[in-house]
């Protein structure tokens, strides 16, 4: 399987950092069956950092909306998907670095079949250049 790597919206929503917060906000989406494609949460400083990925940016705002959550303006992330095998990554961070354009962060994790995925966040003004020489759709 060939990587495949395109831009993705992806929205953050800060909550307190305590326990059963991810899961109040989940139930927001699960009840109005709002599909995800990723979702990763991470403390910052005393609050946890939320990222969604939706499927549909539209149903995800209007389901935070209406559960008086405030997200983030849209914002891109990278979704890169392919075929599990050893430096998998590298030659992603390789052309990044290349182009001197530095990663804000990656999250990648196999699937145990022989696929992996990942996120990569890289700043707003790096995002086109990032587009183009990663050849993202």
């Amino acid at each position: 399987m060939a990587d495949r790597i395109r831009k993705a919206e992806y929205y953050k929503l800060e909550t307190p950092d305590k326990p059963g917060e991810g899961a109040r906000v989940l139930k927001v989406l699960r009840d109005a069956k709002v599909s995800l494609v990723a979702f990763t949460a991470f403390p910052r400083g005393r609050k946890t950092q939320m990222d969604f990925v939706p499927r549909n940016g539209a149903a995800f705002r209007k389901a935070m909306k209406r559960a008086g959550l405030r997200v983030s303006a849209k914002k891109t992330v990278f979704l890169i998907q392919g075929g599990d095998r050893v430096g998998a990554i590298h030659k992603v961070m390789d052309t990044l670095g290349k182009a001197g354009i530095n990663a804000t962060a990656i999250d990648a994790v196999t699937d145990g079949k022989g696929h992996y995925g990942a996120l990569l966040w890289v700043k707003a003004a790096d995002v086109r250049k990032a587009a183009k020489v990663l050849g993202a759709s």
